[in-house]
């Protein structure tokens, strides 16, 4: 028996009147930590601002304590941005699973935050 299966694209959208997105470079210092260690430390983090979203800090990788996250294998897709992947926190337990995500092939509109990382504010101790 033959099986038909049809495969969706994803749907790319870019940002406008209705669905807003504005980057900023934010020069004030962010610190992020987790179980007492600092997993980022920058001056040039990025302010992301979308529709009616809170404001998220999106960091340089080269400001990130890369070795103490662990990929996983969450992802989740966004119309503006594009695929997203995930990472742990180990020193964070289970409360920091998925704390981070990254989109590394950002669409075009979005290509300023490749080679960033953003930290969901539950999930680790403190972002200062």
């Amino acid at each position: 028996m033959e099986q038909n299966v049809q495969i969706q694209a994803k749907p790319i959208k870019i940002p406008g009147p209705d669905h807003p997105i504005s980057i900023e470079r934010d020069t004030e210092r962010v610190i992020v930590s987790v179980a007492g260690r600092v997993i980022a430390d920058t001056r040039d983090a990025l302010t992301l601002r979308e529709a009616s979203y809170p404001a998220v800090q999106y960091i340089p990788r080269r400001d990130v304590d890369m070795a103490a996250l662990t990929r996983s294998e969450h992802t989740t897709y966004c119309p503006y941005k594009g695929d997203a992947s995930y990472f742990s926190i180990p020193a964070g337990g289970d409360r920091s699973l998925n704390a981070v995500w990254t989109y590394e092939t950002p669409f075009e509109a979005m290509a300023q935050i490749k080679e960033y990382v953003a930290f969901y504010p539950d999930r680790v101790d403190k972002i200062s």
